[in-house]
């Protein structure tokens, strides 16, 4: 059975995803994986710097984790909800609920750590 995610991309979970206020509630709440959310923005050096680690996760986690950005440019009410005030912010989300949460830079094997303490 595909999900709503499968059929708009044509494979699952593979590559990240782009969330905004209009479908961000949505799709976290019915991942039925944990979910890795990146608040970023264009012009932020440390955002761009992390954004291809984020690729690599999502490619080789494929099935086990979903991986998206929020720009907070466009997206200043998710932002203000989750009280973002640095960037990038990584919030780990399992059932719905954040988890856990990263400020900041951090390495490819911590964020994969945190993604495994979800499952």
């Amino acid at each position: 059975m595909k999900d709503s995610y499968t059929e708009k991309v044509g494979r699952r979970f593979a590559s990240v995803i782009h969330l905004d206020e209009s479908n961000f509630d949505q799709a976290i709440r019915e991942s039925p994986v944990p979910v890795l959310v990146d608040f970023w923005a264009s012009w932020c050096g440390p955002c761009r710097m992390i954004a291809p680690v984020l690729d690599e996760i999502a490619k080789e986690q494929g099935e086990n984790v979903k991986i998206v950005k929020v720009d907070v440019d466009n997206s200043s009410n998710l932002s203000n909800r989750f009280g973002i005030r640095n960037i990038p912010t990584l919030l780990f989300f399992k059932g719905g609920e954040v988890k856990d949460q990263v400020v900041g830079l951090t390495s490819k094997a911590d964020l994969i750590s945190r993604l495994k303490t979800l499952k």
